[in-house]
Parts: structure tokens; sequence; C-alpha cells
């Protein structure tokens, strides 16, 4: 918020017929095509501002409100710094809630998802934003899904689409797979469920090969993506750097690889552990004792119920099952017990373990929870102190230190002895050197009908075509046709006319996939068809996005920093690979505006306290809503709605409107002769206006927008009156200012200066050097601490002259009475502070 000398938004004013106002300029803008992005010929620089698109889950809520308001401010202000601006809107409209609404109102989803297009663009036209709207786009026409489906088939011919068999985020109540990004804290983003683990086969993007590349790119982005987001992706990427080592196992003739960061350790492993719901477990639990088998099969079913976050959860009592096998320790030849555990994950590292328990906690509790051996390898004491003994206190021996127990490592530091240990597995072929990350493939199929379909057959023999390109967009059949209840399958298997297809190589019989794809295939490059939205033979014309791409200003909520930025990245770096665009990353800034909360909660439609924009727009105006929520705080502080002065913005506009009003000079009067101090007001704002913008600092525009307004209307009343120039000069001025927070309005006083519309290309103007350098200061005059006048003296007094003004001041001499003065201090040309007694 702005700080208590910031201008009064509660002040009252006269009111005007803000609906009228709003509605006659959003008709001129429409009717004179005022936004539409200039074309080639267009030789300004360009600017592409674009806010993350919305999915249409009913009408606007005000957290859709401040979004837009700040793509708009970008967008309006880059207008007026002359540039050729693309701000374009579209709607991301597949997705699993339109098909849950569907199912329980027995309708079609596009049915639902159309109608709330509907009443979004309807709130999005009244609120003023200045979109581009020739563009528009939703991704559940065939006309843009055709082109996710030529996506997914220039992915498949590159290697970077595949089909997999493996353990996936499996949702229990909306019957799908999810893509690990998407479990946030163990359960759905969608629905909230807690998520489970099952084997499947499903079609993946192999991510995992841009891992390096997205990583290292990210250093680029520094400074203009907010640090947060860019340490999320680092985190989610996740690369370490360490060590695979070929474990053998007895009886077994392949040998098991376990990936470490602390290869110095290995001579401390003193057992193995795998997970239980890996492919390794159940092949070594098939050799046990039929005993062992049901225990391990129970302790299986126990483990695919629970989470991810539960599994590696620190404070859990730790629990597995022997699995009666060894393997063989490559160092030392040492037989070590295998044992399945839930805290080892399938899809981490080869979903097996070493055992370190002296230096690793997890493994510490497990081997005492066991009675397993504890061997410490590294002394972390410091000298002359005693080594603690893990087993006995619980705590395993973290940190840096020397190498004990460990052979020809012994007394080596630990990154020697993490190199020397690398260098003999390799000599001996027994290990190498490796990095592995966190990143998996992105799992794109769903088990749902609303979304793309995936455009490849299976045929009889068990071979996968594609859909011939002639034949795209597969689109997706009537849904009163079929039963869309989620079942762990896609309806779309039991569409038995859609379904059943030809084998583009045989001709025999054959099916199509039944499963849809991801929807954040759909957002991952959308920015990219706004350029080319009504091409039907490209997805987009490489020569339009290397004029407008990569997006300059983005913006979006913090909650898309994994899931929808970083799959933006990944398919922007593919479609530079395949010679379509010259730039490797999608947006050139980001700006991640903070939640608009109620009463301090999240605004939701389940939790029934949205507050929506059509009922504020309807209430308050356009403008009103706009200015308030610029003025409610810093763009990334989340704000609660309650605390968000809609009203008073109204009637700060009024008093903008009537301060236009009651202009009285001609157009183009010199304002050279007019009221010095105001010109200075207008010119400072002049100069500052483009760095607030600029560092997003939306809330200190509006109130220096407010300051002046307060100067022209002190001005009017206490000098020239309206037909001062200086006065029109800053009318002016706030007018082509305001125009990036309240459009209608800044409009509205355009004209009645007697200007022609549009306002909004409008240059600002340049401030004038000479009035930013002030001729006269207040000085404040102090009597025993208190204020008790003020004085308009030069800014080149000297102290002397300064201290003298001040004695000599009527005001003073009253407060000093029959007093004396003992004291002076004097800091030229602000403060004189007289002590009297």
């Amino acid at each position: 918020m702005t700080d208590s000398s910031s201008p009064d938004i509660t002040a009252t004013a006269e009111p005007h017929d803000v609906h009228a106002v709003e509605e006659k300029w959003r008709r001129y803008w429409e009717n004179n095509g005022t936004f539409l992005a200039g074309g080639a010929d267009d030789e300004r620089p360009r600017r592409y501002v674009l806010a993350m698109f919305p999915y249409p889950s009913g009408d606007m809520h005000m957290g859709h409100a401040s979004n837009y308001l700040y793509s708009d401010i970008v967008a309006r202000f880059w207008r007026h710094r002359g540039y050729n601006v693309l701000q374009p809107i579209g709607w991301d409209s597949f997705g699993l809630p339109a098909e849950n609404a569907a199912i329980q109102r027995g309708a079609d989803p596009r049915e639902w998802t159309y109608d709330n297009i509907a009443q979004q663009r309807d709130s999005l036209g009244k609120y003023g934003v200045s979109f581009d709207w020739t563009r528009v786009l939703h991704t559940s026409d065939p006309e843009y899904y055709q082109w996710n489906q030529w996506l997914f088939q220039q992915m498949y011919d590159r290697g970077l689409a595949y089909r997999a068999e493996s353990p996936v985020n499996w949702c229990p109540n909306d019957q799908t797979v999810l893509a690990n990004e998407q479990v946030v804290d163990g359960s759905c983003d969608r629905c909230g469920a807690t998520v489970i683990k099952k084997k499947l086969t499903q079609w993946y993007f192999k991510i995992t090969e841009y891992a390096d590349r997205l990583l290292e790119d990210l250093d680029a982005l520094e400074g203009v993506w907010p640090h947060k987001v860019l340490q999320m992706q680092r985190n989610w990427i996740g690369r370490s750097t360490g060590a695979d080592i070929d474990f053998e196992i007895e009886g077994r003739a392949e040998k098991v690889t376990v990936f470490t960061t602390r290869a110095d350790t290995l001579h401390g492993a003193t057992f193995m552990v795998v997970a239980p719901d890996s492919d390794l477990a159940a092949e070594l639990a098939a050799s046990a004792s039929p005993e062992t088998r049901m225990r391990f099969q129970d302790y299986l079913d126990k483990t695919q119920k629970q989470t991810d976050i539960e599994r590696q959860s620190s404070d859990r009592e730790k629990t597995g099952v022997s699995l009666e096998r060894f393997a063989i320790n490559p160092v030392n030849g040492e037989r070590l017990p295998i044992w399945a555990a839930d805290y080892v994950l399938a899809d981490y590292g080869h979903g097996a373990v070493m055992a370190v328990p002296a230096h690793d906690q997890r493994d510490l509790d497990f081997a005492r929870t066991f009675d397993l051996p504890v061997r410490v390898v590294l002394d972390t004491s410091a000298e002359g102190e005693n080594l603690p003994d893990p087993t006995e206190t619980g705590e395993a021996l973290a940190g840096e230190g020397v190498l004990i127990n460990s052979g020809e490592l012994d007394g080596l530091p630990k990154a020697e002895a993490i190199a020397r240990m690398t260098e003999i597995l390799a000599k001996s072929g027994s290990g190498r050197a490796t990095t592995q990350y966190r990143l998996r493939d992105w799992l794109i199929s769903r088990q749902r009908f609303w979304g793309t379909p995936i455009p490849m057959i299976h045929t009889a023999d068990g071979r996968i075509e594609k859909v011939p390109a002639d034949q795209l967009p597969v689109t997706l059949p009537v849904a009163k046709d079929i039963d869309l209840k989620p079942k762990g399958t896609s309806p779309l298997g039991g569409a038995t006319e859609w379904v059943t297809t030809t084998d583009p190589v045989t001709g025999e019989p054959a099916l199509r996939d039944p499963d849809t794809m991801d929807t954040f295939v759909d957002s991952s490059w959308y920015y990219l068809r706004f350029l080319s939205p009504k091409s039907d033979t490209v997805a987009f014309d490489p020569a339009e996005a290397n004029r407008w791409a990569p997006v300059d200003t983005y913006i979006g909520g913090v909650e898309h920093a994994i899931l929808h930025l970083l799959y933006a990245r990944f398919i922007t770096k593919v479609l530079h690979d395949m010679g379509l665009v010259d730039f490797t990353e999608p947006f050139s800034a980001l700006i991640n505006q903070g939640m608009i909360l109620l009463d301090g909660a999240k605004m939701s439609k389940s939790k029934g306290n949205l507050v929506q924009v059509s009922d504020q727009l309807g209430e308050h105006g356009s403008d009103a809503v706009r200015v308030a929520l610029a003025f409610a705080g810093p763009v990334e502080d989340d704000k609660d709605w309650n605390d968000v002065q809609t009203a008073g913005a109204k009637k700060f506009l009024a008093r903008a409107m009537r301060a236009a009003e009651d202009v009285a000079s001609e157009v183009g009067a010199d304002p050279a002769t007019g009221d010095k101090a105001l010109r200075r007001v207008t010119h400072h704002l002049l100069n500052d206006a483009p760095a607030i913008v600029e560092h997003t600092k939306y809330n200190v525009l509006v109130a220096r927008l407010m300051e002046l307004v307060n100067a022209i209307r002190k001005a009017i009343d206490s000098g020239a009156g309206g037909a001062d120039p200086a006065v029109r000069e800053a009318a002016e001025t706030l007018a082509v200012m305001l125009d990036v927070v309240a459009p209608h309005t800044a409009e509205e006083i355009w004209e009645i200066l007697g200007h022609a519309p549009s306002v909004s290309a409008v240059v600002w103007p340049n401030a004038d050097p000479a009035l930013l350098t002030a001729d006269e200061v207040t000085a404040v005059v102090q009597v025993n601490g208190k204020v008790r006048s003020q004085l308009q003296v030069s800014a080149e007094i000297t102290p002397e002259e300064l201290e003298a003004l001040a004695r000599g001041d009527e005001k003073v001499q009253r407060f000093v009475g029959d007093g004396q003065i003992v004291k002076a201090i004097v800091r030229a040309p602000k403060i004189v502070s007289l002590v009297v007694k």
C-alpha cells in the first residue's frame, strides 16, 4: 500500500454515469479496431504482452480481474511509449472440470464450456481490457487441437513421444493418470483426492532429454523472471551428480545398478533396499519362501495406497520385508541382505539404493528397526572429540569429514574420496560417473473424454501407426452417445464406431488410441497460435513467430511455476530444434501476481466464496474496479477483497472527471505561462511514471495520479482557475496516464479536453528537465521540537539566511514569546530547529 502521505481515495466527488461512459468507449474501440496489432508494414517497435489464458469454469472472479488488469497496464503502457502492441486472449477450454460438471448435469461438456466462455467474454469486454479480439482461440476447437495432434506426431517422429509401462500417479476420484507435476502434497491438483500408484502403459513426452538445457537456460532468465520461480524449476529438475554402481545379486545373472551421490561411503553399505512396487522387488520376491511372498504381497498392497509424500516422510516408522536375497558389495565382496521398503521410490534412480545407515538418517532408522549392521566410514568429529556411535545416538553422521574403515580411501576428505572411489569403480568395470534428475518424463495420456484425442492407431498385429496427416484432426465424437462416467479406462474406448478405424499400412480393421492428451499440451504452445489463429495449413507461421515472439511480458500466478511454464519451455526448445522458431525461451519476462482472497481464504467455487467480476462491474463500474485493484498493493502480494476500496476509487475518478470539466483554456495554450508549482507536479510525474510502471509499482502510479488530481484541484480553486494553461497541461497528462488503469474515464477526459479519440494512441510526453529542479522548497521551522511554521524559500538559501527568516517569522515569534532562543539547529534549505527557554 502507499504511505500515509498518499491521497485519500475515499474523498467525495460528484457522481457520473460511469456505465454510460464505459459503454460509449467500448463501442468506439470495437467499431474502430483500436487495439488490433499492426501488420508487417507497421514500422513501430513491437511488444507481445500476454496474460495466462483463463479456464472457463464459470464467470470471472477477482483473481482473473487482477491478472488481466496487470497485463492491460503493461500493454497500454507500451502503446503510450510508441510500440506496436499485441495482446491476445483465448480460453484453455479442455479439461476435467468441464467433463465432471457435464456428468453431474447430464450435459455435453461442450455446452458447459462454451456457455462459460460466453459469460467470461462478456465480463472481459466490459472490463475494458485492450485485447486484439480478432485472434481469439479455444483449445477445444478442432481448428486448434488439430495442431496438438500434429505436434504429437512431430514429437513421435523425433523419438520424443513414446509409450511405456511404468508406475503412474492415479487419481481414484477422476479415474485418470496424472503427471508428477499435477500431484500436490500427495493429492490431485484438480479434485484434491489422495493419489495412489498404479502400473499402466501410457504415452510420455521425453522431457528428460532436455533436462540440462531446461536447467542451464534458467540462468539467462535471472532478473527478468521472479527468483522464486527459477528456484522452483531448478529444484524440480533436480540434477544430481554421482555414480552408478553395479551390484551382483546372488542367483541372478543380471546386475542391479544403484545411483548414489556418495560413492565414497560404499564401504559403509550394510544392506540394500528396493522399492516394493518395482519390477526388481517382484522378481526377487518370486523366488522367496511362500511366507515371504505372502508378506511381500501384503506390504506391496499397503504401499500402493500411500502417496510418495507419505512414503518419504522422515518421521514415519520404518517398515519393510526381507526378500531373502543378497547383493555383493563390489569393493569388498560382502553379502548385503536385500529388503523391500516403502521409503525407496520405484521411479527415482533405478528403484534401488545401497543403504549406508551410519551416514543416512532414513537408512539408520531402518537399520535400528530391523537390527541391521551399522558401520561408520566417515569421521565427522572435531579434533580432540570422540566420534559418536549412530547406533546409540540414533543420529546419522552427516557433513564433512575424512574417510575411515575404507581401505585405500582412509584419510581422504569427502570430495577427494568420492572422486577416487568413482575412479576405482570405473577401472574395475563396476561403476561409472553419472548424472541423475528428479525430473521425470511428461506423462501426457489421460483416460477422459474432454481433451485432444491422441492421433495414433493400434493395429491387430500389435503395431502402433500414426493417423495419416490428411485425416487430422481426429475429432471427438458426440458426447451424448458416450457414457462419460470415469471408470478407469477412457470413455472413448467404449465409443465403438469412433474407436474403430483402418490400419493405414494393411487396410485391415484397427483401433484408435482411446486416450486424450493432458491439457498442459494445449497451453505449452498456445502463445504461438495467437500469431496465426486462423491458419488451416500450419500451426503457426514461423515468420510471424520470429517477428513477434518470444512473449515480451507474461503475466500469471506463481501456481504455474512448474507445470505450465516448464512444459512451455520444453516445447519451445523442441520447436527451435525443428527449425520453426529462432528462440529457445517462450517468455522473456514474467510477472507473478498475488492471489485475491476473501476473509483470508483463497476464492473457490466449491467454498462458495467467489466475488464475481460481473457483480462488481455492475455495482461500481469497470474503471473503479481496475483502479481499486491497482491501488490495493504491490502486484506480487496477496490481497483480501475486503480491503479493496472500490467505492473510494469510483469517487476519485469522478473528481478527476470534474477537474477536466473545469479546464477553461484553449487546446494548445502555452503552459509555460501558468502555475509553476502545478507544472512541477506534472513533470515530476512524467519523469517518474515510466520507471514506476516498468517496475510494476502500479499502486504507486495510482497514488501519483491522485496527487496530480489534488494539485489540479488546488490550482483551479486558488489560482487563475481553469483558465490557467498549466491546468490544461496537467489534465491532459492525467488523461494519457490514467488510460493505463482507467481507460474509459481517460477517453472521456481526453474528449472533454477537446481532443479526438483515442487517448490510447497518444505517446506519453517527456518531462521538461528545467521543471525537475526545485527553485523553491518548503522549510519547516520547529520550536522546542514542534512544527510551528513553514517557509517557502530558495533551494539555494544559506543557513544564515534561513535562520534569520525563521527568527523573524511572525508565527515563530508568537511561540517564542518572552522566552530566549538558546540554540538554533539549521539544515538548509529544509529544517530550522529552535530551542527556547
